[in-house]
């Protein structure tokens, strides 16, 4: 006989295949119900990761709407942070009091034999939003209950959202720029993580984003990552962009190496411009089982590598000319030995030189150190860069003069790598 946990996963996932992303609050709250779950709500992220945002049609436990929360300062906000599993102060939440719920709290008593939680919801290192919960007081085999629930919400969440523009709306928080848009739907998901490296990328501003993309993609033991920062800040940049990446892809697709595919963007940029718009950019391969990085270096940014909470390296090379001027390699592949546990941090030049009103750059060694400090601290890598990032936007009072892109690996090898709750 099927358990209840059992029951619950699996009669939502069937009931789901036909389902819309509107439909998953409902779909939910139903089959979670008979295994003592009540009181569902679901939240995604917005694009900047400052707020979780209520699905469609969701209301508390007064009948008032479900609002946006803060990431920061609230207890969603700190189970988002955190990754891990937060229980609010009182069973019954309304709106106000999940938006206004204080951190540094001591953990509440279960109320009336229940318990209401915040449970992150993941896949792999990426937050996809969270999940509201009341359930019966302290159990094992519930706590587990409501992880599989998460877990499987997620799922559902990211199988339905590539084609709902109901989620392509409630991510956003403003109107975005027709280059920003094409990037976007460009570009992986910020985050990814397997047992061997762990991946996180960060863009700003998200919304009028004009020339920087990343891309990386795995292909057995090989994580291909590259990195472009095109010239201008207008729709031009982002067709340069759009360029750089799909040659790069072409040719890695059809097994064409670092070097000839830095080659094949080159021409492809040229033929479309004429030699008037370039880019410049990193292309790489970081082989999983002994952690050997060769890249190619046009015209970018030296790669920075981390290694126990300090700047070992700066992968400086002669750089071969920025792709798009047709002026050929000046300089092979490049090498790299990592350690377990490194970090490479790839970036484009708004991350250092994003100036303050007063005229101050953020500067190489503040980005260093704020990386280095929050790895001592313990913190995740896509939260590292969530905070860079707000850190860069409010050195600028929110208004970037440039596009600010950062990709972050940290290699594990061989060492087993869980992200827990």
């Amino acid at each position: 006989m099927r358990s209840e946990g059992e029951r619950m996963l699996g009669g939502l996932l069937g009931a789901s295949h036909l389902a819309s992303i509107e439909d998953l609050p409902d779909l939910v709250a139903e089959h979670a119900k008979p295994a003592g779950f009540h009181q569902i709500m679901i939240y995604v992220v917005d694009l900047q990761q400052q707020y979780l945002v209520p699905l469609p049609g969701q209301h508390d436990a007064v009948g008032e709407p479900l609002r946006s929360i803060r990431i920061d300062s609230t207890l969603a906000g700190r189970a988002y942070r955190n990754v891990e599993v937060v229980q609010a102060r009182h069973v019954i939440e309304t709106e106000a009091e999940a938006e206004a719920g204080a951190e540094g709290e001591p953990e509440p008593p279960a109320e009336e034999g229940r318990r209401r939680l915040w449970v992150p919801l993941l896949d792999g290192t990426e937050r996809v939003g969270m999940l509201a919960v009341t359930v019966p007081a302290a159990d094992d085999d519930i706590d587990w209950r409501v992880k599989q629930l998460a877990s499987l919400v997620s799922l559902l969440v990211i199988s339905k959202r590539d084609f709902s523009d109901t989620y392509a709306s409630l991510v956003r928080t403003e109107s975005m720029t027709l280059s920003a848009e094409v990037l976007w739907n460009l570009m992986p998901s910020g985050s990814f993580a397997n047992d061997k490296v762990v991946v996180g990328a960060a863009l700003e501003p998200a919304y009028d984003v004009g020339g920087d993309v990343y891309d990386f993609a795995l292909a057995g033991d090989t994580l291909h990552l590259s990195i472009f920062d095109a010239m201008g800040h207008d729709t031009s940049a982002g067709l340069t962009a759009t360029i750089a990446v799909g040659a790069c892809r072409n040719n890695r697709l059809r097994g064409t190496g670092l070097l000839a595919a830095s080659e094949a963007i080159d021409e492809a940029i040229a033929e479309q411009f004429g030699a008037t718009r370039f880019a410049t950019g990193i292309l790489a391969d970081l082989n999983l089982k002994t952690g050997e990085l060769t890249w190619v270096n046009r015209g970018h940014h030296p790669p920075l590598v981390i290694r126990r909470g300090r700047r070992v390296a700066t992968l400086e090379t002669v750089p071969s000319p920025p792709m798009g001027f047709g002026l050929g390699l000046s300089a092979g592949l490049e090498h790299y030995q990592l350690e377990r546990g490194d970090r490479l941090l790839f970036y484009t030049d708004g991350i250092i030189e994003a100036q303050s009103p007063e005229g101050e750059e953020f500067g190489l060694e503040r980005f260093i150190d704020f990386v280095v400090r929050r790895e001592a601290d313990g913190m995740s890598a896509p939260e590292t860069l969530r905070r860079l990032i707000q850190s860069i936007l409010e050195h600028q009072h929110g208004r970037l003069q440039d596009d600010a892109t950062v990709l972050s690996v940290e290699w594990h090898g061989e060492k087993e790598h869980r992200l827990t709750m």
